[in-house]
């Protein structure tokens, strides 16, 4: 069958797959969410989740560095990767090899649309339907935050900050922040910019920088006025079966 995946390339795959690669720790969650234990034989060594397959499955190396060796002894029928986690010339090698599908997620609304999109390659469409309408029915009941203007912070030593066009400004929004970050993708701010922003939270993700308790002192020294909170970093950019603990933790943080 032939498949197109986000970035608009035919993707012919012999159906339905029994060895699949997955190149992105949180679509891995989603496929064993989909219940495709014994046809997902690969996973990168970012992919915690869920733990047996951490433990289990042959690791092909990481996001952006492939271990083709690996991959070629797996002899995989379908290769699942995403645009922004996984690196060009890797997906490129491999694409002359393999079926290889990716994704481009950077909103709520194209993450559902994953789902539903890994559920028809996998042969799993009525669970990823199923779902897709359990996400949106959960996200339905949030609560809204009032208006707080809130700055995301992924990384520091420079600081880096989530922007617009992310699948993290996205999550921000469906809580009713407002991003304070104008710029798109991941720009890198300077002590005086986060000052000039003046944002009334500063949220610090728990990866891919491991933000920590300590790490809020230092932010207060730079603006003393923001209300700064660690936050789970899984749950503000893991699309896929991630998203259905989302609601609930975002209303924790409203509260």
């Amino acid at each position: 069958m032939v498949f197109i995946d986000h970035l608009l390339r035919e993707v012919e795959v012999v159906y339905p797959p029994k060895r699949i690669i997955s190149l992105v720790p949180s679509q891995t969650e989603l496929l064993f969410y989909l219940g495709l234990s014994g046809r997902v034989v690969g996973i990168t060594k970012f992919c915690v989740h869920p733990p047996q397959w951490h433990n289990s499955l042959q690791k092909i190396g990481g996001t952006k560095n492939f271990k083709f060796e690996i991959i070629d002894q797996l002899r995989p029928d379908l290769i699942i990767g995403n645009k922004e986690e996984n690196y060009v010339s890797g997906i490129s090698v491999l694409q002359t090899k393999y079926p290889v599908w990716v994704s481009d997620v950077s909103s709520y609304e194209q993450a559902l649309r994953m789902i539903e999109e890994v559920g028809t390659l996998t042969d799993r469409i009525d669970l990823a339907n199923s779902l897709r309408k359990e996400i949106e029915a959960r996200f339905e009941r949030l609560p809204k935050k009032k208006p707080t203007r809130v700055l995301y912070l992924i990384w520091r030593q420079p600081w880096m900050a989530a922007g617009k066009g992310t699948f993290i400004d996205s999550m921000l929004s469906k809580i009713g922040l407002v991003n304070v970050v104008e710029e798109a993708r991941y720009p890198t701010l300077s002590d005086a910019q986060l000052q000039q922003m003046q944002p009334e939270l500063i949220y610090l993700s728990s990866e891919p920088y491991p933000f920590k308790q300590k790490h809020i002192q230092e932010l207060k020294a730079v603006v003393p006025n923001s209300e700064v909170t660690l936050v789970d970093g899984e749950l503000f950019s893991w699309y896929g079966s991630r998203m259905l603990l989302a609601p609930d933790y975002f209303a924790s943080l409203t509260e």
